[in-house]
C-alpha cells in the first residue's frame, strides 16, 4: 500500500512539473513583417506566431531573449540561448558542433533596392562610387567584393526598417532588403513612393538551430518543425504576414 502511495505521489509530482522553458534568441535588427519588440519582448510577427507554435508544439514555454546580432554568435557559444531561428547555413564558416540544424522553412531572397524613381534592373557592379545602405551585423557576401574596393560603403543601421525608411528619405540612392520586409514597408506607402526591388543580389534558405543539450526538448523542437511544415501551418503562418510562396517550394532536406 506504501508503495502505491509513493508511485502515485510520484505519478502526480511529475504530472504537476513545470514544462521545460524553451530560449528563443530574437535579433534587434529584425522589423515587421518578422517581428514587432515592445517593452523589450516580441509581441507580433512571423517570428513571434512561429516560436509560440513550436514551443507549444513541444510542449515547452517560450522565452525571449532580444539581442544585437552581433551578440548572437557569443549568446551561442555561452550557452545562454536554446534555439536560433531565421538563419543559415551560408552565414556560418564552421557549423556550431553543439547545435543542430532543423529542416529549411524559408527561402529568403536580398533585393538591391532603389526609390520610386528607379524601376530599371541594375546590377551592383554597374553602381558609381557611393554608400548603400545596410543593416548592423549583417554580411553580404555578393557585395563584399565592391567594399574591399571602396566602390561601395555600408552605412549601417540598427533595423531593416531603418535602412529602409533612410532610402525613402534620400540618405543614400540605394540599399539592400530582403523582399519580404520590402514588401511589407512598401504597403504603406502610396504607389507613387514605394521602394523598387532593381535585381537579386542572393537567395538563402533559412530555418532554425537548436541546442543539443539534454536539458531541452531539442528533439522536440526539430520533429515540432517537421510537422509544422508539412501540415503547412508555416505556409499559413508565413500568408497571414501577406508572405505568398515564402516558405513554399523549400526542399525538406536536411541542411
Amino acid at each position: 500500500m506504501r508503495r502505491l502511495l509513493a508511485l502515485l505521489l510520484l505519478w502526480c509530482a511529475h504530472g504537476l512539473a513545470d514544462p521545460p522553458v524553451l530560449r528563443f534568441s530574437v535579433a534587434e535588427s529584425w522589423s515587421m513583417p518578422l517581428v514587432r519588440v515592445e517593452g523589450g519582448q516580441p509581441v507580433e510577427g512571423l517570428l513571434f506566431d512561429l516560436m509560440q507554435a513550436v514551443a507549444r508544439e513541444a510542449g515547452s514555454l517560450p522565452e525571449y531573449h532580444v539581442l544585437a546580432r552581433l551578440r548572437l554568435q557569443q549568446a551561442m557559444e555561452d550557452g545562454d540561448i536554446d534555439v536560433r531561428c531565421y538563419v543559415s547555413t551560408q552565414w556560418f564558416n564552421d557549423r556550431p558542433g553543439n547545435f543542430v540544424w532543423s529542416i529549411p522553412l524559408f527561402h529568403q531572397r536580398d533585393v538591391l533596392v532603389g526609390r520610386a524613381s528607379e524601376s530599371s534592373p541594375l546590377r551592383p557592379e554597374q553602381l558609381p562610387q557611393q554608400a548603400i545602405g545596410t543593416v548592423l551585423g549583417y554580411a553580404y557576401r555578393t557585395l563584399e567584393p565592391l567594399f574591399v574596393q571602396g566602390q561601395l560603403h555600408r552605412e549601417d543601421s540598427r533595423s531593416q526598417e531603418l535602412a529602409l525608411q533612410k532610402l525613402l528619405a534620400g540618405r543614400y540612392r540605394h540599399a539592400v532588403s530582403n523582399e519580404l520586409s520590402l514588401q511589407w514597408f512598401n504597403q504603406h506607402l502610396p504607389p507613387e513612393q514605394r521602394l523598387q526591388a532593381l535585381g537579386v543580389l542572393e537567395e538563402q534558405a533559412l530555418g532554425c538551430m537548436v541546442r543539443n543539450d539534454p536539458a531541452i526538448p531539442t528533439q522536440g523542437v526539430l520533429r515540432a518543425l517537421v510537422r509544422m511544415k508539412e501540415s503547412g501551418e508555416i505556409d499559413r503562418i508565413a500568408r497571414r504576414y501577406g508572405a505568398t510562396g515564402y516558405s513554399e517550394g523549400v526542399s525538406a532536406a536536411r541542411p
